[in-house]
């Protein structure tokens, strides 16, 4: 019978060295950039600036000669600008959220 000669490594051979052994994080191939939350994040802003242009629409009179004062209510000049905001503020929340591993 034939025997191989085996052969003995050193303890330092399979270590790379200092500088190698920093940790660098890598992307899988195929992994998406966003996680499951933050499409559901972008979801909600996206509902949120939707519902705040709804609530702009409308005020206007059939009449051009009538002026309708229902142009300055509270829903058209203070809430659906603070929702489309909030909307817009999910939406760079939901970007800049790293996703879960």
């Amino acid at each position: 019978m034939d025997k191989k000669p085996t052969q003995t490594k050193s303890p330092a051979a399979g270590k790379p060295a200092r500088s190698e052994e920093q940790t660098v994080k890598t992307t899988k191939v195929g992994e998406f950039a966003f996680g499951k939350e933050n499409y559901r994040l972008m979801l909600i802003g996206l509902a949120f600036i939707a519902v705040g242009f709804l609530l702009m629409i409308g005020g206007g009179s059939t009449d051009p000669t009538q002026f309708n004062p229902e142009i300055f209510s509270f829903r058209r000049i203070t809430l659906a600008p603070i929702l489309i905001l909030a909307g817009y503020v999910i939406e760079i929340f939901a970007i800049m959220k790293r996703p879960k591993d």
